[in-house]
């Protein structure tokens, strides 16, 4: 009997024990099921706990992966099971970005976020489809680029809520400045204070290091004295003083940059610009430019936004010469749009000596952006004409030409510090418009032509085209603002007050009113043209006359063809039509000029740009 019951006993414990297993496995499933939203799909965790490796080899890479999975994806926000393919439905012929300040547009009396938006819709709706507003987070220096909160709106511009309702009608790119944070604000005030994590947030060198090879972008000292609680400390300043570079070789840092991308595209965001990313990772002995974790960095960044429900388009701003530009479009796997940076100087060049021949031989040697790429195509920024990326594309000479013209116009040169202590022309400071004022050959009638001329080649080129306001609006240089605040870069960002801009585009006589309806009519035309979708063929033509800049643009369905031809001189140029290779048995028209029929000649006026095609 005692051994009946103990069997029995012992068969009931182990039904017992079944039960509870099958509870647990129960409430297991349930639970996972619950929560398989908020856990990383197989194909993303793999792929990211191997990039994770890369940049941090001594780290546990399927932790720090399931951190950046939580930090890029909070409370379980939805995300896609498989990685977005690298394909051309990013964007098409419709886009156009339009480049400013939150506060370009003043009046004393409205937030100027809301007189942007009423800018925005009134005199761009149907012409751009996007605009990137500069950082408009609290700051202390640099226009913005020394953010001080990344979690708020600066106040003096609007709120989140303007930022969304800009955001609903149009294309948002914001700035990501993540190489730098201000001297004056809450990170750095911590870091001072030995906080954590603040309190290894920031780059620390030694003045005994080897930094002869750093690559500058300024001239001030590169290390700066700071005094903590735990006495002084070194820190880095790539830009200047009041912008301390952050380290990245610890990853917190990058998990809080996340958490602010993700913020940013819950604001409406939808092109994440990350700035001066090229110095994000420091190694005294070494550049500090272009560093392999970099790039590792801007591919983890990339597979989260192409993992992401939100289409979210990934831009790199890399102001260096080409080959160092083109690297950041990876293989397909970096940022989806790069700067065009030698843009500005070499159209700026052909316009000044009338001589198309520089950017002809550089444009011939540009590849096609990759599959799922794109470039961005400007003449101006709220930054000067870059000269870095016309090293090795014009000769010393060429650039003193430039320089001294622009500085006839009333421009100014901004310096950049080499490492054998010289120094060298990082940037001209000036407005595009005044730029063009007058030529090699001195000044002349065709001012604003030749500002039309400019732009239109942006519009022509493989890519999307971005505009600067005070390109838009012809805006002069401010030579007052320069004498005010104390920097170069002022020269180009006027402050318009909006009545007084309102009275002038009024006036169909103002040189304001001339360029923008003009640019206006050329865009909406342009929209219409699927040649020129940004991913469309694009052949450079080697013309026989060095006064024009030609391409052939085809578009990807191979029905339309574009010849867009841009005289970049002062003088009138005709071409025999054979040089285009028109084909005969098709109807060849001007879009710019509907009525002209083109026969055996084709003529261009100074300045002139004509885009013949086969499908009006």
């Amino acid at each position: 009997m005692a051994a009946f019951v103990a069997c029995r006993s012992h068969r009931l414990y182990l039904g017992f024990l079944k039960l509870c297993v099958a509870t647990l496995l129960c409430l297991f499933v349930q639970m996972t099921l619950l929560n398989s939203h908020n856990r990383p799909w197989p194909a993303l965790s793999r792929t990211l706990a191997a990039r994770v490796a890369l940049i941090y080899p001594d780290l546990d890479a399927d932790i720090l992966a399931s951190k950046i999975i939580d930090a890029f994806w909070p409370d379980g926000t939805q995300r896609r099971k498989r990685a977005r393919r690298p394909g051309n439905a990013l964007w098409s012929q419709d886009d156009a970005l339009l480049i400013t300040y939150g506060n370009s547009l003043i009046d004393g009396k409205h937030k100027p976020l809301d007189l942007l938006h009423h800018f925005l819709g009134s005199q761009l709706s149907g012409v751009l489809d996007g605009v990137h507003i500069l950082p408009f987070f609290p700051f202390t220096s640099d226009d913005g680029f020394a953010v001080s909160d990344y979690t708020s709106v600066n106040p003096q511009l609007g709120d989140w809520a303007d930022i969304q309702r800009i955001a609903g009608d149009f294309k948002l790119m914001s700035d990501l400045v993540l190489n730098h944070v201000s001297s004056q604000g809450q990170w750095f005030n911590a870091y001072r204070q030995r906080q954590a994590p603040y309190d290894r947030f920031f780059y620390e060198g030694d003045p005994e290091d080897d930094l002869s090879t750093v690559v500058r972008p300024r001239t001030t000292p590169l290390l700066q004295e700071v005094e903590t609680l735990d006495g002084p400390r070194h820190v880095w300043c790539t830009f200047s003083h009041d912008q301390i570079d952050l380290d990245f070789r610890n990853p917190e840092v990058l998990l809080e940059f996340l958490r602010i991308i993700r913020q940013h595209v819950e604001n409406g965001v939808q092109i994440v610009r990350l700035d001066a990313v090229a110095f994000l990772w420091k190694e005294p002995g070494t550049p500090s430019i272009h560093m392999p974790q970099t790039h590792e960095i801007v591919k983890l960044i990339r597979m989260l936004c192409d993992f992401a429900i939100e289409p979210i388009i990934l831009l790199t701003e890399t102001n260096v010469p080409k080959a160092e530009n083109l690297s950041y479009f990876g293989n397909q796997d970096e940022a989806h749009v790069i700067y065009n940076f030698p843009l500005p100087p070499l159209i700026l060049h052909a316009l000044l000596s009338g001589d198309a021949r520089h950017l002809v031989k550089w444009q011939r040697s540009m590849p096609p952006a990759p599959l799922g790429c794109a470039y961005l195509n400007f003449t101006a920024s709220h930054d000067g004409i870059g000269m870095r990326p016309a090293e090795g594309l014009l000769s010393p000479e060429d650039q003193a030409a430039m320089i001294d013209t622009v500085e006839k116009n009333g421009g100014r040169v901004s310096m950049r510090a080499l490492p054998n202590g010289g120094v060298a022309p990082y940037e001209l400071n000036t407005t595009f418009f005044d730029a063009l004022r007058e030529t090699f050959d001195g000044p002349d009638d065709h001012h604003i032509e030749r500002f039309l001329c400019s732009q239109m080649i942006v519009m022509s080129l493989e890519g999307v085209p971005a505009f600067y306001i005070h390109a838009l609006l012809a805006t002069a240089n401010d030579h007052d603002s320069v004498e005010k605040r104390g920097m170069n870069r002022a020269i180009n960002r006027h402050r318009w007050n909006y009545d007084v801009l309102q009275a002038k585009l009024a006036d169909p006589t103002s040189r304001h009113a001339i360029v923008l309806e003009a640019l206006r009519k050329r865009l909406k035309l342009r929209r219409k043209q699927v040649a020129f979708h940004p991913n469309a063929t694009q052949f450079t033509l080697q013309m026989a006359d060095p006064r024009v800049f030609g391409l052939w643009r085809q578009s990807l369905d191979r029905r339309q063809s574009i010849f867009a031809l841009h005289n970049v001189s002062a003088e009138t140029v005709t071409l025999p039509a054979a040089t285009l290779n028109l084909i005969e048995d098709e109807s060849w028209g001007d879009l710019m000029a509907p009525d002209d029929v083109i026969g055996e000649e084709i003529t261009l006026a100074p300045y002139q740009c004509r885009w013949i095609t086969n499908m009006g």
